[in-house]
C-alpha cells in the first residue's frame, strides 16, 4: 500500500511566507503529525482539516516551530474531542518537554500534572524500528542539530529518510543509500549562510549526483522562489502537497 506524506508546512523556523515544517504522514487507515509546530493548527485549518483528523504525533526534537502547537493540540484533544492520541517521542525527550515546554501552559492543579494526563505517551528507543500502524514503520536516527539539544531523524519503513533539523551529515546519507536501501531523501536545508546548525543548499550540492537525485528539499526560507532552477537535481517540496511514496 502506498503511503501519503502531505507538507502542512514546509518553512524555516523563522519564515512568514510558509509554515512550521510539519507533515502528515497516512496510510490510508492511520494519520501521523509528524511534529506539531506553532502554525500546525493554522496550517492544518487551511488545508480542511483539523486534530480531529490525528489519530497519533510524532516530536523530533523540542523547538517551537516543532512542538509549539503541542498546548493547543492537548487541549482540544482533552476538552472538545475527549479522547488521547498517541505521542511518540524519543525517551530522552519526555521529561523535558513536559518541564521545559508544555508545564507553563498545560499544568492545572487536579486535572494535569503530566504528559499523560494528556497523550498516550510512547517513549521511543533511538535505533530501533517501531510498527506505529500497519502500513508505518519508524526508525528514530540520532543527528545532530544544536549542542546538547538531543534531535532525531526519522527512517520510514526502511527507505525513507525525513531529516529533522540537522548539520550536515553526508556519511549519513551515504550508508543509508548504499547500505539500508534508502530511495527518498526528505532533508531541511538553509539556502544561504553558513551551516551552523542546519544543512545548507552550497552543502547539499556537493553530495554525489546518485545522492543528489532523490533529495526533496524542505525546512527552507522565504527567498526559496529565488533558488528555484539553482538546486541541481533536488526538488522543492510544496506546502500543502501530498506525495506518494
Amino acid at each position: 500500500m502506498n503511503l501519503e506524506l502531505q507538507m502542512i508546512g514546509t518553512g524555516s523556523a523563522f519564515a512568514k511566507s510558509y509554515f512550521n515544517n510539519n507533515a502528515l504522514l497516512q496510510d490510508g487507515e492511520f494519520t501521523l503529525l509528524i511534529d506539531c509546530g506553532v502554525t500546525a493548527p493554522l496550517a492544518l485549518h487551511q488545508l480542511g482539516k483539523s486534530f480531529e483528523d490525528i489519530d497519533a504525533v510524532l516530536i523530533t526534537h523540542i523547538h517551537a516551530d516543532h512542538v509549539g502547537g503541542l498546548e493547543e493540540l492537548a487541549f482540544k484533544m482533552k476538552f472538545t474531542y475527549k479522547r488521547k492520541i498517541k505521542l511518540y517521542i524519543a525517551e530522552t525527550l519526555t521529561q523535558i518537554l513536559w518541564d521545559h515546554s508544555l508545564k507553563g501552559g498545560l499544568y492545572q492543579a487536579g486535572e494535569i500534572a503530566s504528559l499523560e494526563d494528556l497523550f498516550e505517551v510512547c517513549p521511543l528507543v533511538p535505533g530501533k524500528p517501531y510498527e506505529l500502524s500497519e502500513h508505518i514503520r519508524i526508525e528514530l536516527i540520532r543527528t545532530e542539530h544544536i549542542p546538547g539539544k538531543n534531535s532525531y531523524s526519522l527512517y520510514v519503513n526502511d527507505h525513507i529518510f525525513y531529516s529533522a533539523d540537522m548539520i550536515h551529515h553526508p556519511e549519513l546519507l551515504k550508508h543509508l543509500v548504499e547500505d539500508r536501501g534508502c530511495s527518498v531523501i526528505f532533508h531541511d536545508c538553509q539556502l544561504e549562510g553558513p551551516g551552523v546548525v542546519h544543512t545548507t543548499l552550497t552543502e547539499l550540492m556537493a553530495l554525489p549526483e546518485e545522492i543528489r537525485r532523490i533529495v526533496h528539499l524542505m525546512h527552507y526560507g522565504d527567498n526559496k522562489d529565488e533558488f528555484v532552477g539553482r538546486t541541481g537535481e533536488m526538488v522543492f517540496m510544496e506546502q500543502g502537497r501530498t506525495y506518494l511514496l
